[in-house]
This record gives C-alpha cells, structure tokens and sequence, in this order.
C-alpha cells in the first residue's frame, strides 16, 4: 500500500511538472497533429500540373491543338514556351521547368502518318510509327519522370477532331541528368540537406543554453564579446564539421552508388556554405527560446520533420498543396535541395537558381538579427 502511494506521488509530482513544462506539452499534441496533417493532406504522389515548357517547331494550328490536349490532361501545366531546344534545356538546367514538349516542324505531317491515326494495327505499326513529338524530361525525380512518361501513348482525337483509337506511342521521352532511373541520384544528394538540416540545427540549438546551464553565461556577460561576435563565433566552428559530413555523404555515394558530380566543386561549396550556415543560425534561434537542452532539441525536432516530407527530398514539391508548398517555402532545407540537385545533377550555376539563394542569404541575414536582439534581452 505504502508503495502505491510513493508511486502515485511521484506520478502527481510529474504530471504537475508536464503542465509547467508548455514546450513538452505542446509536443505532445503538436508532433501528432503535425504528422497526421502531411501524410493525410501535404503528401501526395498522384503528381498533377507539373511546370513544363513548350518548343513549337511547327507553329500551326494543329501543334497549338496537340498542347491543349496534352495540358487538358492537368497531368502538366505549360508556363514558358521557348525558341528553341537550346534554350529549353537551359532552362531544365536551372529548374525553371521540370520538362519541355518539342513539336516538330512536320507536325502534320508525322500525326497524319501515326497510326493510331490512321486506324491501323497499333501493334503492328508502333515500332515504325515517328513520334509526334518529343518529351526533355528531368529524369533526377523519378516520380517527375514516370508522370512525363505517362503522357507517352495519349489518344489524339482532340487534336484531329475525329475519333481514333487510343494510341500507339505518340511521344518520345528522354530522361535527362538520370537517364537509368536509379533511385539513389536523386536520393543522395538530398539526403546532404536532410543530415546537415539534423545535425547543424541539434549542434547549435543547444549552444546558448549549454552556456547557462554550466555557468558561464556570467563570465560571457562580463566580457567585451558583443551578441553578434558570439553568434559568429558559435557557428563558425560547426562550419567546418558540416563540410567534413557533405564530403563523406557525397564521397561515398559516388564511390559506392555511382552517384554523378557533374557540376562545379567551387558552386558546390558555395551553396552549401550558405545553407550550413542557415541552419546553424536557425539553430541559434532556437537556444535564445529554449530553456533548457531538452527544450532546444524538442524545436530542432519540431523543424526536421517537415524539413524531410516537404522539402523534396522523400516527395514531389509539385504534388503538393499550394499551402503546403507555401510552408515548405520557409524552410530552408527546400532551397537547398533545389540547389545541391541542380549543381551535382545538372551543372547548374547557383547565380542562375537567384530565388533559392535569395532565399538562404536573406533567412541567414534575419536569423543572425533576431538570435542577436533575443540574446540581448536575454542577458537583460
């Protein structure tokens, strides 16, 4: 009986400390919220209007007919149309489209000849039926490119305005940056910002709080070290630790898995200095809210699991929500992906991906201000 009781004191005694403790109890209900609401809603692989360009060779009324079918399957959306192949694939390069429809300038001539529009044998005339167009597709996300691929055999009575049956191959695919479909070109390089996301935000989250809990916030405050020179001084170290751990994941993942590194090391380097370093203030941010070690790893936690669903990284941003794409915009680990892809796939310039750096330059500017004004009250 006596023990019972001892057990029911200390079971009051801990109930009482969770209702103090707001920032436990608010995870408790939260994380489960949270996660119900992306699986549920934000995550989705029926993918539907993926941003696409278009490059009409044939410029006739008859190519104008064959984009409307292909947009009315909602399947894409074309939001650019481009002079010609060159220019589109500079444009997939830099991630201003995700694939381009070419329409030939024969367009009439190749639909008029296909079989599935002349009525014959679609099986016996597919092998030499010319395509009617030709789909640049970004093959690094493989769930972008079995959506193009899907658009292979489309009927083409919309834009003949007769009925014909539903089609042999009516469009050529090519997969670009990972033509052989291998799941871990497009999974290694965003597992860099997903680790780094983890564990810059954990290493810094803890760092001003550490300081107090072990006493030395006093002899900080006694010191002519400024806010701002405390902050630099607090992440410039876990700089480097987040460059040893890019070099090994990408290291390893080109030995191990054939990963290409097709893009430049110095772009390289330059767009994951930014993004460690975003993370790292994010981290600091979060060490002038937290009371105490516990609290901070709690929000480092609060903010990978929507780092890792809606980032890009395990799913489509396009198959998002417009709101969750909106959420997923004010994370930084969503621009990074976008960049590391773009400079180890498809050699691209982080100058020509300016919103995405924008975006890191202008979080890190922020986060550096409000860790600096929060310390300040801090030590007030």
């Amino acid at each position: 009986m006596k023990s019972l009781l001892r057990i029911h004191a200390v079971f009051t005694k801990e109930l009482r400390q969770l209702r103090r403790d707001r920032m436990t109890f608010g995870m408790v209900v939260m994380i489960p919220l949270i996660q119900l609401m992306l699986f549920g809603y934000a995550i989705n692989t029926n993918i539907r209007h993926i941003p696409v360009g278009l490059v009409d060779q044939s410029r006739t009324a008859l190519s104008r007919a064959v984009a409307q079918t292909v947009s009315a399957t909602q399947v894409v959306t074309f939001i650019a149309q481009y002079d010609d192949v060159h220019q589109a694939e500079k444009a997939l390069d830099n991630l201003e489209v995700r694939a381009v429809l070419v329409l030939p300038p024969d367009l009439g001539a190749r639909l008029l000849r296909h079989p599935a529009a002349l009525g014959r044998n679609i099986a016996a005339d597919a092998r030499t039926a010319r395509p009617v167009g030709q789909w640049l597709a970004d093959g690094s996300d493989p769930v972008i490119a079995a959506a193009i691929r899907s658009l292979r055999s489309m009927p083409l009575s919309e834009a003949l305005r007769q009925p014909v049956p539903s089609s042999a191959p009516t469009f050529e695919t090519v997969l670009l940056y990972n033509p052989e479909q291998r799941t871990a070109v497009n999974t290694v390089p965003g597992l860099v910002a997903i680790i780094l996301t983890m564990t810059m935000i954990m290493f810094t989250a803890a760092a001003i709080v550490r300081e107090s809990e072990r006493g030395n916030m006093e002899m900080l405050i006694t010191t002519p070290v400024r806010p701002l020179e405390l902050m630099l001084g607090k992440i410039i170290p876990y700089m480097f630790i987040g460059g040893v751990q890019v070099t090994i994941i990408l290291g390893l993942g080109h030995l191990i898995f054939k990963v290409p590194i097709v893009g430049s090391l110095a772009q390289l380097a330059g767009g994951t200095l930014l993004f460690i370093t975003a993370c790292l203030t994010l981290g600091l941010v979060f060490s002038t809210i937290a009371k105490n070690q516990l609290q901070a790893m709690q929000m480092a936690f609060f903010i990978m699991l929507p780092s890792v669903l809606l980032s890009g990284f395990m799913f489509p941003y396009e198959g998002m929500p417009k709101p969750a794409q909106h959420i997923a915009e004010i994370l930084p680990a969503t621009h990074f992906v976008r960049l590391i892809r773009g400079v180890v796939l498809r050699d691209a310039h982080i100058l020509n991906m300016p919103y995405d750096v924008g975006f890191l330059v202008m979080f890190i500017l922020v986060g550096l201000t409000v860790a600096s004004l929060r310390f300040k009250k801090r030590l007030g």
